[in-house]
């Protein structure tokens, strides 16, 4: 008996939480070792999905940077990142399509599916979702990369809202040319303009770390930007820092970095008082 006065002790700790955001958008960045971790990936699932039950509207934005590294490497390709952002050029970017457009999409709408959900898997072309152009920069050519021009939020508020988006983050320019978008910053940019309530995104670390390498539970926009400037957040990071700063610019309530290992981590972040990662606020 004790045990089942528990649980229910857990469910009314959630309440508050369940109530505040009914209806409200949660933008989730899936990608990091869960996406190759079976367990953790289909707890996952079922948390979502717990979630869109309760009333919260989630769309899943999803990377695949190790199952795209793995098919390039059996093709005998090479791999090179810079800042974070992989060097993409024609050949990398049929790579890259088919593992998130393909692959990596389908095997997420089909588990929500598996699972009691509903989900339905889109890419940046879709219905023109994501418009991006290529990043310019004068020190090194990145290839077919780009970053958000603008989001055509139509094709998500037309979907039955019973449905859950998966989004893979491959686009177009306004010519027609398919780019690669970090996953970080799609997500970010998708969170604003639909004015999320959470940016939420999965890392392999447990947020973001200060100087000594310890967890930063809570941090404001500014202090995020020195840090960068600093070379404290660094790597792969830096296009999570900066998806965060750009969202928060555009009318996102609250970001999250957390760790995707730890089991049922956005339950976790959601619905307790501490949260287990970084939260990033104006």
């Amino acid at each position: 008996m004790e045990e089942y006065i528990k649980k229910a002790g857990v469910l009314l700790e959630a309440l508050p939480y369940i109530q505040q955001f009914a209806s409200k958008t949660f933008v989730i960045k899936f990608g990091g070792s869960i996406a190759s971790d079976n367990d953790l990936k289909e707890g996952f699932i079922k948390d979502i999905i717990l979630l869109k039950f309760i009333g919260i509207n989630i769309i899943i934005v999803h990377g695949g940077g190790k199952d795209i590294d793995t098919l390039l490497k059996k093709l005998g390709m090479k791999i090179n990142f810079h800042d974070g952002y992989r060097l993409t050029n024609e050949s990398t970017m049929e790579v890259v399509e088919m593992v998130l457009s393909g692959k990596i999409n389908k095997n997420l709408v089909a588990l929500i599916n598996k699972f009691g959900g509903k989900a339905c898997g889109l890419s940046g072309k879709d219905g023109n979702l994501i418009v991006a152009e290529k990043i310019k920069t004068g020190k090194i050519d990145l290839g077919n990369v780009g970053v958000v021009k603008r989001i055509n939020k139509e094709v998500l508020l037309t979907l039955d809202a019973a449905f859950i988006p998966v989004i893979a983050p491959v686009s177009m320019d306004e010519t027609g040319n398919t780019l690669n978008i970090n996953a970080d910053l799609a997500a970010g940019a998708i969170a604003a303009e639909l004015a999320a309530e959470k940016l939420i995104i999965l890392s392999d670390q447990d947020g973001l770390l200060d100087s000594k390498n310890e967890l930063i539970s809570s941090a404001k926009e500014k202090e995020i930007k020195k840090m960068i400037k600093d070379g404290i957040i660094h790597g792969g990071m830096i296009p999570k820092a900066n998806s965060c700063i750009s969202a928060l610019n555009l009318g996102v309530k609250k970001v999250h970095i957390i760790n995707g290992s730890v089991p049922h981590a956005v339950l976790l972040e959601i619905f307790t008082k501490k949260g287990i990662g970084t939260q990033i606020t104006h």
